[in-house]
This record gives structure tokens, C-alpha cells and sequence, in this order.
């Protein structure tokens, strides 16, 4: 889940003295009781620009935590004072494209290793073992706690002659490889997480960036926009900028 506020100033200038320390205590109590690798976790973040003031994201591997934790962050709030901006829900999956075994014995066959070569049953286990590792990480992701996150949902379109869901699966995955290569090339500078949320949320996925620098977030979204996939059935909802910030260093920078 991934949570965007704002700050009423005028309710916030009301509360008693103290309050707002007393606040920032009860958010850190939340976020040090979800602070595993994986899940459950809530990091903290501000907002650039005026869509939100600060931002939360969640991982759970139950739904009712991952509400619970929604609401107990709400609750470290005096009444009134934070306002909902947007908020998004999905869930980590495995893409319909995971390699299979075939797959993988295809990938070693261009390079010339196939049964019975010296190499092969070595090679193969190895890319079994990246793979298998490959799909724990999308199910129980472990994200690089970088100082900048990229928050967008998007869709694939259903207009005419670029409907996704018509083309065939063999060209889908095709596709979807060529685009995974693009990606591919920012590893160290980008570390992404895309979930699933058709039928949970009004987008079907959504796609969260984390990186060092924000060059980096515009130069993988650019470079993707002339990716086919993108290029032809890309269809994005609003993009949200976000500095990683503990809650005492949130407080200072939102003046509260």
C-alpha cells in the first residue's frame, strides 16, 4: 500500500503544546514495530510538490496487517489534522512471463551450451537458482532503501489495434522481454517493484522506482517510452516524487 497526505495547517496550529512531538513519537513507534527487510515494513517519506505533504509505504504478507497498519499510522494523527490525497493498494506476484526451464535451456542453447555440452547441467542449476531466486524476490521483495521513490499506477491499453489482452501470449512475452532489458540496464542506479492491482485498485499495476538520484527515475521512464510496450499500450496515472525521510528529519522538514 502506498499512502499520500496532507497536513492540515490550520488544525495543526490548534493542537496543544507538545502534541506534535508526541505525534512524531507514535509514528516512530509504528514505523520500529514494521521495520522488517521484507514484511511487514512502513518507510517513511516527504512528497515533492504540492500532490501531497508526506507519504508511507507498506508491505504486509496478510491483508488484514497491512489495514491494521494503515489504520495505526492514522491513528498516531490528533483528529482532523491529516487528509487523505491518495492511496493506492496491490500486491506483489509473479509475472505471467517468468521463465520457464524451456526458457532458460533456450537462453543457454544461443550460446552454444546444450545437453551434453562440459557446461551445461552446471549452467542450467545456476540459472535455475537465479530464476527460483528471481521469483522469491517478486513475492517477498526486499527493496533497496535508497534515498528517493518513484510512485506511479499504470495500465495497459484496450484501444482498437493496441489491445493488449488481444495479442497472443507468445508476442506479449516477447515483448515484455525486450522491455525487461531496458530496465536491465539500470541496475545499481534503479531498484523497482511492480505490483499487481487489477480488480483491487483503478489501475492494474503499480509501479514503485527507488533510486540514489531523480535523474536516474527520468531517464528510465524516458528511455522507456520508446520500448514498444510503452510506446503502444502504456497508459499512466499521476507520478509521485518522494524523498526518503526519517520521521524526526519529516517533522523538521515539514515545519511541524
Amino acid at each position: 500500500m502506498h499512502l499520500f497526505y496532507r497536513i492540515d495547517r490550520a488544525r495543526w496550529a490548534t493542537i496543544t503544546p507538545g502534541e506534535s512531538a508526541n505525534t512524531r513519537k507514535r509514528v516512530e513507534a509504528v514505523l520500529a514495530a514494521n521495520s522488517q527487510p521484507s514484511h511487514p515494513t512502513i518507510r517513511s517519506y516527504a512528497n515533492i510538490g504540492n500532490k501531497a505533504d508526506l507519504a508511507f509505504f507498506l508491505l504486509s504478507a496478510d491483508l488484514g496487517q497491512l489495514g491494521q497498519m494503515h489504520r495505526d499510522l492514522e491513528a498516531c494523527f490528533p483528529g482532523g489534522t491529516l487528509i487523505p490525497a491518495f492511496s493506492y493498494l496491490s500486491v506483489t506476484e509473479l509475472p505471467d512471463y517468468v521463465s520457464t526451464d524451456d526458457d532458460l535451456k533456450a537462453m543457454l542453447a544461443r550460446e552454444q551450451v546444450v545437453p551434453g555440452h562440459p557446461q551445461f547441467e552446471e549452467r542450467f542449476a545456476a540459472a535455475q537458482k537465479r530464476n527460483l531466486e528471481y521469483q522469491h524476490y517478486r513475492l517477498y521483495p526486499e527493496l533497496d532503501d535508497w534515498e528517493v521513490m518513484s510512485f506511479y499506477p499504470m495500465s495497459k491499453k484496450r484501444n482498437l489495434q493496441d489491445n493488449w489482452y488481444s495479442l497472443d501470449f507468445d508476442v506479449r512475452k516477447k515483448l515484455m522481454a525486450g522491455h525487461a532489458k531496458t530496465g536491465r540496464k539500470y541496475a545499481g542506479r534503479i531498484s523497482q517493484l511492480i505490483t499487481g492491482s487489477t480488480g483491487l485498485d483503478d489501475w492494474e499495476w503499480g509501479v514503485t522506482l527507488m533510486a540514489h538520484q531523480v535523474d536516474a527515475v527520468k531517464e528510465i521512464i524516458y528511455e522507456m517510452r520508446f520500448d514498444e510496450v510503452t510506446a503502444r499500450f502504456g497508459d499512466f496515472g499521476p507520478f509521485y516524487i518522494n524523498l526518503r525521510l526519517s520521521p524526526e528529519d519529516l517533522w523538521a522538514h515539514l515545519k511541524l
